[in-house]
């Protein structure tokens, strides 16, 4: 039987020009699990809207085309009645969050459905163990970090029992193995109830869980199969702008015809092709990370003993000690809940300790003032719309040296050279509400850069980017790098630690786990997975094989393929 029954959809928001949906025909089986990928605006949103009737009951526009879930006409039913049938986790989670506590806002959809007391309290209890929140019934949403927030929006869709899941990127700001689990929770869920699972999803790691991959790009479909051809299409997703699985991409990079997709596969084609890590390519990279950490200066931050307690006494710092030094390119990385933000908000002065203290440039952070730090460490918020306020881009850009005393000609100055270094030079008059994520994301750069910063904090930089924004917002960072900036990123992004942090700090239940350098520390895969960490594909594979190898260039670099 067909869950989902698309026929012939094209669809154009109300005031666009180009439509956001074109010809679409899709249709899924009763108990299926897909995934949906393309880059952004590639209409993945869009779709996910269709299936509960938010298009074309909400969201208005020109509607072509029939969209039938288990039977029913979207155009025919309402959004309510839509609701019954289809739960939707929205790519804003934080927008669907709206009660006091985190048991009420599981427990707010079964109410609605005059569910009986007594099989709401089952369903609270057991969606919140699924997403591993138990033990969190009474704390308020405000009080949980970002991706806490995003699995508290995932309890509370799985709470009403629906017959399709729609999950419209699910796990942007989870843990990698929490990212995994999520994707485990929703296939144990449709074998167990017959649930189809449709996911929008920019991991292709993830992906490789589904049984079946959709690919996006412009409103159309461009590829329709099972995942583990899919994921062998290489070229393929390059080309759209979706990152390639990277064993697949690794020995297609060698010219192989075989192309394994996990990392076993990999391992067993590796040794059977008689191929092998050579030891001086291996001790070249070596040297180069070690000549890159001699290369840094004094400490710029150190941090003694920090302990920090949030009010109802949960301890998300527990005596941290940690220096950064100027220059250094540091990654701060850690399961949810384990401390991150928190510790970086105590470098410029948006938290003071409970316990201990934190000195920039040698002096310490409460007797400086988030004003005076604000001129030395820059923070860029992990949703660049809490920090843009203004109605252009010059403006937004401009504030941080007009609040200063700078003359006219002096912000005029640093607006352009700030907008030159994010790419954004003739979007002065543009609203910053316009732009995509990519381009606010930018802007919010742009507006610390104007201050001269020596140090600047981005706080997950890359979540709610396509594989291509992602890349080219971590090229910004790294040539700001090279500009001499000390740059302090925190990210749930594995590939992204790995292919640009040259140190990584790794918390667990707000202390220091593990620090060191980008290599040694994706080394320790038994250690990161006790922090809901592990490495990205390709670096699995080179610790398989005895080396350390952090993107696929490095491990094409380092492969011999003769005797």
């Amino acid at each position: 039987m067909l869950s989902i029954d698309i026929r012939d959809l094209s669809y154009r928001y109300r005031g666009q020009k180009t439509p956001a949906l074109q010809s679409i025909n899709l249709q899924v089986e009763e108990g299926d699990f897909v995934v949906v990928m393309g880059p952004s605006e590639a209409g993945k949103s869009t779709l996910c809207a269709c299936l509960n009737g938010l298009v074309p009951h909400f969201f208005r526009g020109k509607f072509r085309g029939e969209v039938r879930v288990l039977g029913r006409n979207t155009r025919e039913h309402s959004v309510a009645e839509m609701a019954e049938l289809v739960g939707l986790v929205f790519q804003d989670f934080e927008a669907q969050l709206f009660s006091t506590n985190v048991a009420l806002e599981v427990a707010f959809g079964p109410e609605n459905f005059n569910v009986p007391w007594e099989e709401i309290d089952r369903r609270v209890r057991r969606s919140l163990s699924l997403v591993g929140l138990e033990g969190m019934e009474q704390r308020a949403p405000a009080t949980l970090s970002g991706g806490q927030k995003q699995k508290l929006a995932i309890a509370s869709v799985l709470a009403m029992e629906p017959k399709v899941l729609c999950m419209d990127e699910p796990t942007t700001d989870l843990d990698p193995v929490s990212k995994l689990g999520i994707f485990a929770i929703a296939d144990e869920l449709r074998r167990r109830h017959d649930m189809t699972l449709v996911i929008v999803e920019h991991e292709t790691e993830e992906a490789a869980k589904a049984r079946r991959i959709v690919l996006m790009k412009g409103g159309t479909v461009v590829k329709d199969g099972p995942a583990h051809e899919v994921l062998r299409e290489v070229d393929l997703m390059e080309s759209i702008g979706v990152q390639p699985l990277g064993v697949p991409q690794y020995f297609h990079a060698m010219g192989s015809s075989e192309l394994p997709l996990t990392v076993e596969e990999g391992v067993a084609e590796f040794q059977a092709r008689g191929w092998r890590i050579d030891e001086a390519a291996y001790e070249a990279l070596r040297r180069r990370d070690a000549e890159r950490a001699r290369s840094y200066g004094e400490p710029i931050i150190r941090v003694e003993g920090l302990s920090y307690s949030y009010p109802g006494e949960v301890n998300a710092l527990r005596g941290v000690d940690l220096e950064v030094r100027r220059g250094e390119f540091l990654a701060i990385v850690g399961q949810n809940g384990s401390g991150k933000t928190t510790l970086v908000k105590h470098f410029n002065g948006l938290l003071e300790p409970t316990e201990g203290r934190v000195y920039v440039d040698g002096q310490e952070t409460t007797k400086q003032g988030v004003y005076k730090l604000g001129q030395k460490v820059a923070y860029v918020f992990q949703n660049p719309d809490h920090q843009i306020f203004s109605d252009t881009v010059y403006n937004e850009v401009a504030f941080s040296p007009r609040i200063r005393g700078c003359s006219e000609k002096e912000i005029e100055q640093r607006v352009k050279e700030a907008l030159e270094a994010v790419g954004l030079v003739g979007m002065e008059q543009e609203d910053p509400f316009s732009l995509t994520k990519g381009g606010r994301q930018r802007v919010a750069v742009a507006s610390v850069l104007s201050a001269r910063p020596e140090v600047i904090i981005l706080d997950e930089p890359t979540t709610g980017l396509d594989y291509a924004e992602q890349r080219s917002m971590m090229e910004l960072v790294s040539r700001l790098n090279q500009q001499g900036h000390t740059i302090i990123f925190v990210t749930h992004s594995m590939w992204v630690v790995a292919e640009y942090a040259h140190r990584v700090v790794v918390l667990k239940d707000g202390k220091v786990l593990l620090e060191g350098p980008t290599r040694e520390v994706f080394a320790r895969e038994d250690l990161l997975r006790e922090t809901f960490l592990q490495p990205p594909q390709i670096v699995s594979l080179s610790n398989c094989l005895g080396k350390t190898l952090l993107s696929v260039p490095e491990l094409v670099q380092c492969t011999r393929t003769g005797g």
